[in-house]
């Protein structure tokens, strides 16, 4: 026996001749064969070898200052919005704007035909001064008769008259100076100007059209988009929220008007327009339990239309100073709700129930759940399974998220 036991392979002797040789190949040939199967068996045994724990990246939450929003839906309205309308009657000599253009206040937008109503003017112009020249008659005889009746050379009843003649003179100026404003005042009227800036629709009448005949004719719209409002609805529940936040107080005007607010179209990143509150409503709507709220916006390339759907954010009380973010990306959903695998003391995978606060970018707060110094898995998280160990290594820090900047 050789080491291990292993049985040495043994040695003939051949004889000589042809037979011999053959003799000796087919022994040879055993040999082989039984040195190999002899050799196999002398192998050590294989042994099972666990797999190194899964790599994984961890990271603290990150600590960052952070100002509770309440985000909601609303819609722009326009800050001004008029319809032009013919108010006298006449036909249309002309339309000096292009439909859709911006028109400045005082612009003229549409003109009505003026000759009649300047020959009405003149004609309130002339009876006012045959009126004024009636008057100075009536007052000189008045002076006359009130001297004689004060030397007894008249009698009471003329100078009766005489007043009365006075009075009436002078009822009559008064009518016809408001004939007169009258007719100015509808001598304007064929003049439609913009009573502000703003963008004028399109027109509605011809040239050459009657208009005004049986009332008010419409002739376009003219809507002012800078500034513009928005309008949105806060819940009785949310409202409470931001007053418990503010002290449980009711905020007076001045405060109001103070108020950030941040809104973004469907289609933008964010809430890149900024703003202010201006209005919020007196009472709670008892049928939808909400309270509107408006907030003003400077609009000066007109991007935002009235009608847009936005999405709405303003604050809802202090900020929070040292509020916990983890990646919105690491966050699980199960039966029981939401979580994150954090890496306890052994490095074992434990799978921790959070309560989640607003989303700041990429990064999600964490109200309640994790603690700043837990150590979160943010990588491979797929290879940590809760209750086995991992081999948790730093991750890359991830971007902290961008404070939104006080409007200006």
């Amino acid at each position: 026996m050789g080491k291990r036991g292993c049985v040495q392979p043994m040695r003939y002797e051949t004889g000589t001749g042809l037979a011999g040789q053959a003799r000796h190949r087919r022994r040879t040939g055993a040999m082989i064969l039984l040195a190999a199967v002899m050799l196999a068996g002398c192998k050590e045994e294989n042994r099972f070898v666990a797999p190194p724990p899964p790599r994984v990246g961890v990271a603290v939450p990150l600590r960052q200052k952070v100002t509770p929003y309440l985000e909601l839906t609303g819609s722009t309205v326009a800050f001004n919005s008029v319809d032009l309308v013919a108010r006298v009657e006449g036909f249309l000599t002309g339309i000096n704007y292009v439909d859709g253009s911006l028109a400045h206040q005082g612009d003229l937008l549409f003109q009505l035909e003026q000759p009649p109503y300047q020959a009405k003017y003149k004609q309130a112009e002339a009876s006012l001064l045959a009126a004024r020249a009636d008057l100075v008659q009536a007052q000189a005889e008045f002076a006359r008769q009130s001297t004689l009746y004060r030397q007894n050379v008249t009698a009471a009843s003329t100078l009766d008259t005489a007043t009365a003649k006075r009075d009436a003179d002078l009822a009559n100026v008064q009518g016809q100076q408001a004939n007169l404003e009258t007719a100015g005042i509808n001598l304007l009227y064929t003049r439609v100007l913009a009573p502000f800036d703003g963008v004028v629709t399109r027109h509605l009448v011809s040239v050459g059209e009657l208009v005004g005949a049986t009332g008010a004719t419409k002739l376009a719209s003219i809507v002012q988009l800078d500034p513009i409002y928005v309008t949105f609805n806060v819940s009785e529940q949310d409202l409470l929220k931001v007053r418990t936040n503010l002290d449980g107080r009711r905020l007076t005007l001045e405060e109001i008007q103070k108020v950030p607010i941040e809104i973004g179209l469907m289609d933008e990143e964010g809430f890149p327009h900024r703003g202010t509150l201006n209005y919020v409503a007196p009472e709670i709507d008892p049928q939808t339990a909400t309270i509107l709220v408006r907030g003003i916006f400077a609009n000066p390339n007109r991007e935002l239309l009235p009608g847009f759907f936005v999405r709405v954010r303003m604050p809802m009380g202090a900020p929070d100073q040292n509020a916990l973010l983890v990646p919105d990306r690491v966050i699980g959903q199960n039966q029981e709700g939401r979580y994150v695998l954090v890496v306890g003391a052994n490095d074992e995978v434990e799978q921790r129930r959070v309560q989640l606060g607003q989303l700041q970018g990429a990064l999600r707060v964490i109200a309640s759940g994790v603690h700043a110094d837990d150590r979160v898995v943010v990588t491979a998280t797929d290879r940590a399974i809760p209750g086995r160990k991992v081999a948790p290594e730093p991750a890359a820090p991830e971007p902290a998220a961008t404070a939104a900047a006080p409007p200006n």
